[in-house]
């Protein structure tokens, strides 16, 4: 299994941030415009659509706002498996970590992610620095 983590500082309290990250429903759309295009709830899912063109189905596993925890899963395509974590970690008052780990099967799946992800991370500083 392949397992991808990535880490940014934000320059924004850890409290601002995970009011943006820990919303499952609308998420997606508010920390990376441009990048996501739209995120909409279907049955038990949020569906995200990106810039590109992808879109992926993602089904919450638990928001945990005592730690400030997201975690999802995309489900369908051809991903076997996907337990995607991101949490929001305070460094100083007005700083934090975002921290994002994914576990994906097939592992040839792990390049694009990663692609994907670092590109995500980028817009994802950008929208909430400051």
């Amino acid at each position: 299994m392949a397992s991808i983590t990535q880490e940014i500082l934000i320059e924004s309290s850890a409290e601002k941030v995970w009011e943006v990250l820990g919303d499952f429903d609308t998420g997606p759309s508010r920390m990376a415009p441009g990048f996501v295009v739209d995120t909409r709830i279907e049955a038990d899912c949020r569906v995200v659509t990106f810039a590109d063109g992808t879109v992926v189905r993602e089904r919450r596993v638990t928001v945990d706002h005592d730690s400030r925890r997201i975690v999802y899963s995309v489900v369908g395509g051809n991903v076997e498996h996907d337990n995607a974590v991101m949490q929001v970690v305070a460094d100083g008052a007005e700083r934090c970590r975002l921290v994002w780990t994914r576990d994906v099967l097939p592992d040839d799946l792990a390049a694009p992610m990663t692609t994907a992800m670092t590109q995500g991370m980028t817009v994802i500083k950008r929208t909430l620095d400051g």
